[in-house]
């Protein structure tokens, strides 16, 4: 009898099943092409579909939807979104010496500055200070030095909070603080901190903290969630005291790995002055998404003292941008740049568009320099990493493997002139579908202080030869074309 109904099943019911898996497909393949994405990824997920049987449609499911249009945060009812645009649009055709703080160098960028008040209206704040934090020593130190003197307001938002020795002591100061009567919120990402236990959400709530987790990986709300997570890394104290980088708050950031990567290199700044209500304003947007509270009183956005000449641009992009802020305003700091562009990021996964820029770059004669790490914490997208160096050699471009630990500064200084810092990793992901936040500096010392500690980290790094890079082993370059196939999806 269970012979007779395995026959039954296997000519009767398969062939429909295979015919329905076929059908699924087609119609996958059918919407991805009528998204009008990027010829790109559009082939690289009708490859997974297709050299994935099942497991690429789950893919696709999981990762492959496109909700930028759709805007999964909804901004235009903001008050401080409204405020944001005005502030910007006001000062696109006033671009003088009087609203940049006197700064030379920030007239002379114009047309980055005026492309980021248009793509992302980036607000452009003078009168700041900027200090660098290069080590998470350093970067831990200064941040709980500043929690211990808040007063009126804490608000943190990362993609990893860990509950570790470092994690910890920041919530005790935390807990304390919000006891004191200090207004303490706290957005964590959900897959970034999802071994938060509820237990941790429980203690700090009980201490008086508001804390939430962005876009909850939660059934059956899944597919529309797992693929868009929020990176950034931002604090703002009082409105007075800002900080925004590559570093979560986790033992590894400060510590490193020393069996695994050795050091944890990575770059973080503290920022004083207007800027600081820049990344407030970047802060309470995702606030409102996660608590639906609007937080407008002017109190949080209370008026600064210059404190230095620097002009800084804080750009927020997403999904819910109408373009990618980030990924334009690197574009055009490569495509204009004179003299050069040194470039520092843990993941080298560059849009075409990027791409591009940095070939023409380097072949009209700036010194392009890129540094990543020979060791990664995730080994499919060094391999894609890896498959870009050559056409990058072949242009003209200088590429170093990093020898001293794990390389996760997300940097580029460009002809002593402008520095660029934040969570946005040189890749498909940070540009097209995380929330990140890089500040763009207008300043000559700020350029020539991460210049010189870019060439800090060249001197402890591998420079790559062509003819060497050619003559390796063709399993490696095979490995590597096969990741390049996801590099869009990565």
């Amino acid at each position: 009898m269970m012979n007779l109904l395995n026959a039954f099943f296997t000519n009767n019911i398969l062939p429909f099943l295979l015919i329905g898996y076929a059908v699924s497909i087609l119609v996958v393949v059918i919407l991805i092409v009528l998204e009008n994405r990027s010829p790109l990824k559009t082939i690289s997920w009708v490859l997974v579909l297709l050299l994935l049987p099942g497991l690429g449609f789950i893919f696709y499911i999981f990762f492959g939807q496109n909700f930028r249009k759709e805007k999964i945060i909804a901004r235009k009812g903001l008050r401080n979104h409204h405020r944001l645009n005005y502030l910007a649009h006001s000062q696109i055709n006033q671009l003088t010496e009087g609203n940049l703080g006197g700064n030379e160098i920030a007239r002379e960028p114009t047309g980055i500055v005026r492309l980021l008040l248009n793509n992302s209206s980036a607000v452009v704040t003078t009168g700041n200070e900027v200090t660098f934090l290069h080590n998470g020593r350093d970067k831990f130190e200064a941040l709980i030095r500043e929690l211990r003197k808040a007063r009126d307001f804490i608000h943190l938002e990362y993609y990893i909070f860990a509950e570790d020795n470092i994690g910890n002591q920041v919530k005790e100061i935390l807990k304390d603080k919000a006891r004191r009567g200090v207004e303490v919120r706290l957005i964590v990402d959900d897959v970034g901190s999802w071994e938060l236990k509820s237990s941790f959400f429980e203690e700090m709530r009980g201490a008086g903290i508001e804390v939430y987790s962005f876009l909850q990986v939660r059934f059956p709300l899944l597919t529309s969630k797992v693929n868009y997570r929020n990176h950034r890394k931002i604090v703002v104290i009082d409105g007075q005291v800002g900080f925004i980088g590559g570093y979560n708050i986790a033992d590894r950031y400060k510590d490193g790995d020393a069996a695994t990567y050795g050091i944890w290199r990575d770059t973080h700044i503290m920022i004083e002055g207007d800027a600081v209500n820049s990344l407030q304003s970047v802060f309470l947007t995702d606030w409102y998404f996660v608590s639906q509270t609007e937080l407008q009183e002017s109190r949080y956005f209370p008026p600064s003292k210059p404190v230095s000449n620097k002009v800084i641009q804080i750009v927020a992009s997403g999904p819910d941008s109408d373009w990618p802020g980030i990924m334009m305003g690197i574009f055009q700091t490569i495509v204009t740049a004179k003299d050069y562009v040194y470039i520092a990021t843990p993941y080298f996964m560059p849009s075409e568009s990027v791409l591009l820029a940095l070939k023409m770059a380097a072949l009209s004669g700036v010194d392009v320099r890129i540094i990543i790490p020979e060791k990664s914490d995730a080994f499919i997208t060094l391999l894609c990493s890896k498959s870009y160096i050559r056409e990058m050699l072949e242009a003209g471009v200088q590429i170093y493997f990093y020898q001293k630990g794990f390389l996760h500064s997300k940097t580029l200084v460009a002809d002593d002139k402008i520095s660029i810092v934040g969570s946005a990793n040189m890749d498909f992901r940070s540009f097209e579908q995380n929330f990140e936040s890089t500040a763009f500096i207008y300043d000559a010392s700020t350029a020539q202080e991460m210049k010189q500690t870019y060439l800090e980290d060249q001197a402890d790094s591998e420079i790559v030869l062509l003819p060497e890079w050619i003559d390796r082993p063709h399993i490696e370059k095979v490995k590597e074309s096969f990741a390049r196939l996801f590099s869009p999806l990565l």
